[in-house]
């Protein structure tokens, strides 16, 4: 699943999000999502959150967390 739709989205979900810093690279960072930032019910780049890390970014994929 992409993350561009907020309903797919809770705390608690495991996401691979890409920071801002690396939206060139692409780089992506995996965690458990604490906040979800973004307000309307989706986004063309991905739903902004913010991870039990701190880490702030935009979904990219929803993963499986075992």
């Amino acid at each position: 699943m992409n993350g561009t739709k907020r309903v797919d989205i809770n705390p608690g979900t495991g996401v691979q999000v890409v920071q801002k810093q690396d939206q060139r690279s692409g780089k992506l960072t995996q965690g458990i999502v604490k906040d979800i930032l973004t307000k309307s019910p989706s986004h063309p780049h991905g739903i902004k959150v913010r991870l039990e890390s701190g880490i702030v970014g935009r979904v990219k994929e929803i993963i499986q967390i075992d």
